[in-house]
């Protein structure tokens, strides 16, 4: 009871929540883009282009940062690298597709935008394969 008042943390246990949040951020984005993924020739049809490059580019862009960024978030490879595109993916479906509204249709976006941000200042902590390698 003492140490869940404490203010007092460890090293290990930053290292350990940093892990969750790495695996609950990627394990929960995933589903996401490999819907996207599957249903590509469906989706595109109706799928947003914020920037005017096209929604097969957006979609494909998209698709890369919610399966394939998600999936090196989860290993812990290139963390701090693979959150940008993740967030910049959740900004724009903050902040262009669902009008800032943080407490309505953006809320999942926002949470995801809030996890994403804590991991690119944070790092990947100790259980991670970019402590293996050294980086």
């Amino acid at each position: 009871m003492k140490k869940l008042f404490s203010t007092r943390y460890t090293e290990n246990s930053i290292s350990f929540s940093l892990l969750l949040l790495r695996l609950a951020m990627g394990g929960l984005i995933i589903p996401h883009g490999f819907n996207k993924l599957i249903k590509f020739m469906t989706v595109v049809k109706d799928f947003p282009d914020p920037f005017h490059i096209g929604s097969t580019a957006s979609l494909a862009l998209v698709i890369f940062a919610e399966f394939f960024c998600a999936v090196l978030l989860i290993a812990g490879l290139m963390t701090r690298l693979v959150v940008i595109p993740l967030i910049v993916t959740m900004a724009v479906a903050l902040f262009m597709i669902h009008n800032s509204d943080i407490f309505g249709e953006g809320e999942h976006a926002a949470l995801y935008l809030a996890g994403f941000l804590v991991l690119l200042f944070a790092g990947p902590g100790k259980v991670s394969m970019d402590r293996m390698l050294g980086n």
